[in-house]
């Protein structure tokens, strides 16, 4: 099976999705929700409203339309814009509660949720991500955004058993879904590596560096396998992904190493070092203090340190 460097990030990244409520409503309303603190998505399944980010003009949602808020801004989902909000903490206060009605409940209906993301390796992902993503029921993606959003709300209203765990990995789709749409669509602009993955003219190189990253890779190879001549792939891959490609793979292993050290305690700097490429530990120190900031064995304790204090303050 072919190396897919988009799943291998998401991995990396721990992305996980929940859908943690969603309301409905009828006639004349407004909620404003606070600065998230993790990435919100949020769908319209009936309906149609107006959604105001903090300083932006207000977008209108209609049936099937998905959002996706990586940034720190508070928004309102209204009726009309000029209707005055009612906050969403008041609104969905109480144990428990997820969902909410405001009005006869007819008009409008609406699922939630967050993405969380490793608070370390997540970054790789987080800093890539745009803004605020619109993904509209018009685009050629909509039949699938329609089955999955119709599928949620199927669940979360069921008894049925494994809805819990089936509404989880239906909303994990929906975000992957969320971001193939934003990569096939025109305002994928910028650089970085999900940009690349959009780029079918640099992608050979990518997953051979995913499906290998201990490989001595040289820019021999790289260009050879995207059919291009080393001066116009190392061109295209340094406008498009941001960074030279033999950075990206230095970049890439030191990634890799960062979540052996966190996670594989028993495995020496040494084993680490040669799981990316590197038959110097010396090499390898210097490389990942070049990019992590420190050395591997001050990055190891630092996470450990970090692990038992938050044991400590769970028990």
């Amino acid at each position: 099976m072919t190396t897919d460097p988009f799943s291998d990030i998401l991995k990396l990244a721990r992305a996980e999705t929940l859908v943690t409520g969603g309301f409905t409503a009828g006639g004349p309303w407004a909620i404003r929700f606070p600065v998230p603190k993790t990435i919100k998505f949020f769908a319209v399944v009936k309906g149609g409203c107006w959604v105001t980010l903090d300083g932006e003009a207000p977008i209108r949602f209609a049936t099937g339309d998905v959002g996706l808020l990586s940034a720190p801004r508070a928004f309102v989902l209204a009726s009309d814009p000029d209707v005055s909000p009612v906050d969403a903490m008041t609104l969905f206060s109480g144990v428990g509660r997820t969902t909410a009605q405001l009005g006869d409940g007819d008009d409008f209906a609406h699922v939630g949720g967050h993405v969380l993301l490793d608070p370390v390796s997540g970054r790789l992902l987080a800093d890539v991500l745009p803004p605020w993503i619109h993904v509209q029921a018009n685009l050629p993606a909509a039949t699938t955004f329609r089955w999955l959003l119709d599928r949620l709300v199927e669940e979360r209203t069921s008894d049925l058993p494994g809805a819990e765990l089936a509404s989880a990995q239906l909303a994990q789709l929906l975000f992957i879904q969320i971001l193939r749409a934003h990569l096939a669509g025109a305002h994928c602009a910028g650089s970085g590596w999900l940009r690349a993955l959009s780029d079918p003219r640099i992608a050979p190189a990518l997953r051979l560096m995913h499906e290998d990253p201990a490989r001595a890779w040289h820019l021999e190879d790289l260009a050879a396998a995207c059919a291009m001549s080393r001066t116009t792939f190392a061109d295209r891959f340094r406008t498009v992904a941001g960074v030279a490609p033999l950075t990206y793979l230095t970049q890439w292993r030191m990634r890799l190493a960062e979540q052996a050290l966190r996670d594989e305690a028993g495995k020496s700097v040494a084993l680490i070092a040669r799981s990316v490429g590197y038959t110097s530990e010396s090499a390898f120190s210097n490389a990942f203090k070049r990019v992590a900031g420190k050395s591997p064995k001050s990055y190891r304790d630092n996470n450990m340190h970090k692990r038992s204090l938050t044991q400590v303050k769970d028990i």
